[in-house]
């Protein structure tokens, strides 16, 4: 059985935490490990080979987390544009062999009793054997308006309902208090979003319910830059990189897994799962999965409380005082703060809509990033001018580039730079500098054993990341 693991999405409820660029399934909230990095673990005992379907940037955050957890035996499959859950499982399921069995999961979600869930998975693949299309229904325990239903007969599906209003929840949590001990009497369920069958059926189905979709995957898939690539990955264990060409991928209509396919389809079973579940959609969700203090406030050692209650705080950098307060959500990063009732944190979104319009980078990154070569952090950001601390991992080098709007100062800290700078090739070595004039053609490489440190001044009209203008790239961006 392969793993498919959906890691799109930019967490945009869990701002300021979570970026475009870092979303929450990269976040490491629980024991220094990301929801990504539990996601793999957790299904690598279940699966013989994992497949993961990300776009480019968030595909060098999967290969850093899965070197610390010491895994390299991964297919990849890359989207230069997201086209939503039924076009990413359908390009992955077009690599493998028809017959293999896949176990589709989302990067961010909690669970927390895999006894439970290891239990669900293996119903789920016996059904999956007999050419069904398993979706997982989570077993609710209070009515819940932020999450899709599953109604069902057993394990038969009857209908999927979009997320209620809070008096419809309510009426099928009593539904099912109701039915309890009537095994065969219908159940509501919240929708996981997971999903188990064999590759070949559920593209059948595809074929059959959505065939423009299903054409245009083809489409992209065989039309796919790196044909070697497909030919490795084309196996029940894959291995390799796929990616797809733009052009290919903006031809696919875009549509969930669910709308396309699994609500038209009458070969659905669903498998009831009670596995201590979190999508952790909101801080008010996270809230319930973090340690607490005796006062009921998330454990952090930056907290200093005086008469304070069952608060969410989070900082990393600052010392963080509350007087007198209860129920708040206090999350605090080097270049924004929130502050909310319990309760409303899923208007963060309305935040996040905010600062879209007014094209603000606090959606998009923070002020440390993290790129396929190292990092880079910036110290200072004002009009005309930015400060960046950057760290370039050994063996690796930034993209050959130049810039329209700045010229930039390059301080060594630690370690030794190869610096190219128009024909000029140079190393410079800690407390040494160099200069790149607006429009000169520079790259900046560490061929050294440690990693290379430096300080870095941009100078000019415009200091945005999209002034950069790739002449080659070792990483095909």
């Amino acid at each position: 059985m392969t793993n498919i693991i959906l890691c799109g999405g930019s967490g945009t409820r869990l701002w300021p935490i979570s970026r475009t660029l870092m979303p929450k399934q990269f976040v490491k909230l629980f024991d220094d490990k990301s929801l990504f990095q539990l996601t793999v673990e957790r299904n690598s005992t279940l699966c013989s080979s994992q497949f993961i379907v990300s776009n480019q940037e968030q595909y060098f955050l999967a290969l850093d987390q899965l070197e610390e957890l010491g895994k390299t035996d991964v297919a990849y499959l890359l989207e230069p544009v997201g086209r939503n859950t039924a076009p990413a499982i359908a390009l992955a399921c077009m690599a493998l062999d028809p017959e293999e069995i896949v176990l589709v999961t989302p990067s961010d979600h909690l669970i927390k009793d895999e006894a439970a869930y290891q239990k669900a998975v293996q119903r789920a693949q016996t059904l999956a054997k007999e050419n069904n299309l398993v979706t997982f229904g989570i077993t609710p325990d209070y009515p819940e308006t932020g999450y899709g239903y599953i109604e069902a007969d057993g394990e038969d599906v009857k209908a999927f309902h979009e997320k209620p209003d809070i008096e419809t929840a309510t009426a099928y949590i009593k539904q099912n208090n109701t039915a309890n001990d009537q095994p065969s009497t219908i159940h509501y369920f919240w929708n996981s979003g997971m999903f188990c069958f064999k590759a070949g059926v559920f593209l059948e189905e595809l074929q059959k319910y959505a065939p423009e979709m299903y054409k245009a995957c083809q489409n992209a898939i065989g039309g796919d830059a790196s044909a070697s690539s497909l030919n490795e990955v084309k196996t029940s264990s894959p291995m390799g990189v796929i990616r797809i060409r733009p052009e290919d991928m903006q031809q696919i209509p875009s549509d969930s897994i669910d709308y396309a396919v699994m609500e038209k389809s009458d070969k659905v079973k669903v498998v009831p799962s009670d596995i201590d579940w979190s999508d952790l959609g909101s801080f008010d969700a996270l809230y319930e999965e973090l340690p607490k203090d005796p006062d009921g406030n998330t454990e952090n050692n930056r907290h200093i409380a005086i008469d304070s209650k069952n608060n969410l705080i989070m900082s990393h950098d600052k010392q963080i005082a509350t007087i007198d307060i209860e129920d708040l959500i206090i999350i605090d990063t080097p270049d924004a703060l929130l502050i909310s009732k319990k309760g409303s944190s899923q208007k963060v979104k309305k935040v996040v809509e905010k600062l879209k319009t007014k094209k603000s980078e606090l959606t998009n990154i923070h002020t440390l990033a993290h790129r396929p070569w190292g990092t880079y952090e910036v110290l200072l950001d004002h009009d005309n001018y930015k400060i960046k601390r950057i760290t370039v991992k050994p063996g690796k080098r930034l993209s050959l580039q130049k810039h329209f709007h700045r010229n930039e100062h390059w301080i060594v800290v630690s370690g030794t730079a190869t610096v190219t700078v128009g024909d000029e090739v140079k190393l410079i070595r800690p407390n040494e500098s160099t200069y790149i004039k607006m429009g000169e053609v520079h790259r900046l490489e560490n061929q050294g054993k440690i990693p290379v440190v430096l300080i870095e001044a941009q100078v000019g009209e415009y200091t945005g990341e999209d002034d950069i203008v790739r002449i080659e790239d070792d990483f095909a961006r």
